[in-house]
């Protein structure tokens, strides 16, 4: 922990002392930015993120107090190191008392300056991991994720561990249930939450422009090339790169990520010379690569350089109450995307969404409020705002044990009405009475239930 490399900016106008601070701090194998004066180290602090400022107290114009309560009003703020003369312990104390994490004392004690850097360092990353794990484990923290069911607390916890790691994540799921939010969770809460979060899917790039797309190449490298490209490992270099769909990335591309997973190197197309990229790969596919590997579609050695964390989706219809919590969730977030009031789901809706088995997972849900919020004449989402295909399917559900055959008798037709009547009287006796689950079932409301029964008295 102490070893890892951080960003640190140095705020001395010294000349001299600002050189052996630089000096001092890059040894320790850390990144340093050096300014003279709190005013350029604003403009720092505005352009990137720094774990650490070490500041003088005294400087020409704002003083190191104010840069103290500049670097607190960062979120997150960076830890703060105050360097003082001797006879200002007073001082120093003051900044302590206002936020500062340590001071030093001039003239320096480099082997002093060491300890108090890894000690400030040590002290901030911890408060950091706490915050965060306390953020994951409340589920307040990766936006879209939500769910209370086990299945969803246990993927929580799991993303709090597996992003403190640098190894590449393998995330599996159907399509629609968010492995996306998931990888974001996993940047968000990892070390490289300042760098950038680059998502492609893999599916969607033709083959004969991935490798232009993935490592980027140089002018005039092939036909079309008429400008220099990046390449999305260059843009994400520092950062994390999901690969979404990379069951479809062809043999060749495998091969070809296999060996930046293994170098840290890529080529951009037309280069002579490689050039280093830190990037986290995540990976995320609804196919079972396990079954592409014995089917030769895929790598062996490539499935075993991501699966070495595997972070499992569960499927909607796995996660219980959590379909009720999602739907409520999407209801006020399109509610207030339509300007619209408050909106909430009728017992009979929220039964029907029950039943239903989610074939999309959260993106068909997530499409069946839209549309319901949208449709809505009331600010209770009744069954028939719901999509047909959620009706019809607790219509058939309900019909698949009803012989049609037994309600006709020595060959006579009978006629709409009776066959609605058997059939009503049928969903009735299969929910005990329950007027309220069988008009669910029926896809009506129960005030129509009532009429077709002639009956007046609710339930």
């Amino acid at each position: 922990m102490d070893n890892e490399s951080c960003h640190i900016l140095i705020v001395e106008d010294d000349l001299h002392l600002r050189e052996l601070l630089t000096t001092e701090v890059s040894e320790a194998q850390h990144q340093v930015t050096a300014v003279a004066s709190a005013e350029a180290a604003q403009a720092e602090l505005q352009a990137r993120y720094f774990d650490l400022v070490i500041t003088d107290l005294r400087l020409p114009g704002a003083d190191g107090m104010a840069l103290l309560k500049l670097c607190q009003s960062i979120e997150p703020p960076p830890a703060v190191m105050v360097i003082t003369a001797f006879g200002s312990v007073p001082q120093a104390v003051a900044a302590l008392r206002a936020g500062a994490a340590d001071f030093i004392t001039k003239p320096l004690d480099l082997d002093q300056l060491q300890l108090a850097i890894q000690r400030a360092l040590r002290v901030q990353r911890l408060q950091r991991e706490v915050e965060d794990l306390h953020g994951l484990l409340d589920g307040q923290s990766i936006p879209g994720l939500v769910g209370q069911s086990r299945t969803m607390q246990s993927l929580v916890e799991n993303i709090a561990l597996v992003a403190r790691s640098a190894a590449p994540v393998l995330i599996t799921g159907e399509s629609g249930v968010g492995k996306e939010l998931v990888a974001r969770g996993i940047a968000r809460f990892s070390k490289r939450k300042h760098g950038e979060m680059v998502a492609v899917n893999c599916a969607s790039i033709p083959e004969q422009l991935l490798e232009s797309e993935f490592f980027g190449h140089r002018a005039g490298a092939f036909s079309g090339a008429d400008a220099a490209r990046s390449g999305l490992f260059a843009h994400a270099d520092g950062g994390t790169l999901l690969l979404d769909e990379i069951g479809e990335l062809p043999l060749a591309m495998q091969a070809k990520l296999l060996r930046v997973l293994q170098e840290g190197c890529i080529r951009p197309v037309g280069n002579d010379q490689e050039r280093p990229v830190d990037v986290r790969i995540l990976a995320a596919t609804n196919r079972n690569l396990e079954e592409e590997v014995q089917a030769g579609r895929f790598r062996e050695d490539l499935y075993y350089r991501l699966e070495t964390f595997t972070l499992e989706v569960p499927p909607l219809r796995d996660r219980g109450l959590d379909i009720e919590l999602l739907a409520v969730h999407f209801l006020q977030v399109f509610a207030k995307m339509n300007q619209r009031p408050a909106m909430r789901l009728s017992s009979e809706a929220l039964e029907v969404l029950r039943h239903y088995p989610f074939p999309g997972n959260v993106r068909e849900l997530r499409n069946a409020m839209e549309r319901a919020a949208t449709l809505a004449r009331s600010s209770t989402i009744e069954v028939w705002d719901l999509p047909p295909r959620l009706r019809q399917y607790r219509r058939s559900e309900s019909a698949q044990h009803f012989n049609f055959a037994d309600i006709l008798e020595d060959g006579i037709m009978p006629s709409l009405e009776e066959v609605q009547q058997r059939y009503v009287a049928h969903v009735l006796e299969r929910t005990q009475g329950n007027k309220r689950r069988a008009a669910s079932l029926l896809g009506i409301g129960r005030r129509t239930l009532y009429r077709w029964l002639n009956d007046s008295d609710p339930d």
